[in-house]
């Protein structure tokens, strides 16, 4: 604050130095151009003053749009919705305000995406998988075929093995949809789910009526599960009366929340249905067309801000409410390895059958290339962790 008294003071003794020169001029001047100099001056101090006592800057009003969640408000899936929202909105210093709903509060989980393209929604959080009813190839974007590959890998092709504009692809060119998205927020390992009994061998699936979302129904159906396809808040109701005899939904945060204890006490873990997932965040095109290209980048950008906090934020989550699950009276068990075996097969009967559309084949040749070199070098050089861990906690 000296600096800028001293330069005002040094800018009032230049302006009073000025002055008297000004005057001094004006009295050596001939009274009819004294007059007209005399105006002019006040007209330009006038204006000088108005300048600074009014400055021209216009403030762009705050563009609102309204986004909604696939997931039940009580839900963390939901809290992550709002943690992406808080940073977009932080982020745009008030241009951007995006109002978060959850699901139901305009359309079903399942009818999010029809919802964003007809304009009756701006935008919204869920999986690609969820839209897996209109091209199966969505579900390479949310659920893919086991690789090997974890979450994070698999975000890693998204951004730097070709995977966004695979996805631009499908969603501009081969459905010709007026949506915009971004894969964002990488999510651990998959439950097989909640069950009457143990799942034992591959044949406890056959025929058991499963819940489960986009290429992990066609790869449990390879097993002989009778697969239903819903939304999180009407799974456990359905187990509770009856309507299913298993289901997983992703985590033991959400599925605490959920209810799943309430109506299971066997709980199995480990799976190859869902190794891998990430979230999607949506857009309809003409309004994100309109945001201009800053606020267009504020979008994405807090698409990765908000990865990286989720994945620390499950670190603390997850941990405490598996312990809280397992207090519950729940018994969890790991998915035997006939089982996990018997799902790698099966996968490898789902891609051959989808790869008859090009496109598909296309995606999967494109993931498997990825996959191969980048979880090839990670066994190659990450030392296991499982060793350490049970020297120093056993």
């Amino acid at each position: 604050m000296t600096d800028d008294a001293g330069k005002q003071t040094d800018a009032s003794n230049t302006s009073t130095s000025n002055s008297d020169e000004v005057t001094q001029d004006l009295e050596a001047t001939p009274p009819s151009r004294r007059g007209f100099l005399t105006g002019a001056v006040a007209a330009a101090a006038g204006t000088a003053a108005a300048g600074l006592s009014m400055p021209n800057i216009a403030r762009a009003q705050t563009v609102t749009m309204r986004f909604q969640s696939t997931w039940p408000s009580r839900d963390i899936f939901h809290e992550f919705a709002q943690d992406y929202v808080n940073i977009v909105n932080g982020l745009s210093g008030g241009r951007l305000k995006l109002e978060l709903l959850p699901a139901g509060a305009v359309v079903g989980a399942l009818q999010l995406q029809d919802a964003i393209i007809a304009g009756a929604l701006d935008g919204g959080h869920g999986v690609a998988g969820y839209w897996y009813g209109k091209n199966k190839a969505f579900s390479l974007f949310a659920t893919p075929p086991s690789f090997g590959w974890n979450a994070n890998q698999m975000l890693g092709w998204i951004r730097y093995g070709g995977g966004q504009a695979l996805y631009d692809e499908l969603v501009q060119d081969v459905l010709k949809l007026n949506l915009v998205g971004f894969l964002m927020a990488p999510m651990p390992t998959q439950p097989l789910g909640w069950f009457k009994k143990e799942i034992k061998t591959a044949e406890d699936m056959k025929n058991l009526k499963y819940r489960t979302n986009g290429l992990a129904a066609d790869m449990n159906q390879e097993l002989g599960a009778a697969v239903t396809i819903m939304g999180a808040a009407d799974i456990v109701p359905a187990m509770d009366r009856g309507l299913l005899d298993g289901a997983e939904f992703n985590n033991p945060t959400s599925d605490r929340i959920l209810g799943f204890p309430d109506v299971s006490k066997v709980y199995m873990v480990q799976s190859y249905h869902q190794a891998s997932e990430c979230f999607e965040v949506i857009y309809n095109k003409n309004k994100y067309d309109s945001l201009g290209k800053e606020l267009q980048q504020v979008l994405k950008i807090a698409a990765d801000a908000a990865s990286a906090d989720m994945v620390w934020k499950t670190m603390a989550r997850y941990p405490k409410d598996m312990q809280a699950i397992k207090d519950r009276g729940v018994k969890v068990y790991k998915t035997p390895e006939a089982v996990l075996q018997a799902q790698l097969k099966a996968w490898d009967n789902v891609v051959a059958k989808l790869s008859a559309d090009p496109f598909f084949a296309k995606v999967i040749d494109s993931q498997k290339t990825w996959a191969k070199q980048v979880v090839g070098f990670e066994m190659e050089w990450e030392v296991p962790r499982e060793p350490a861990y049970k020297h120093f906690f056993s």
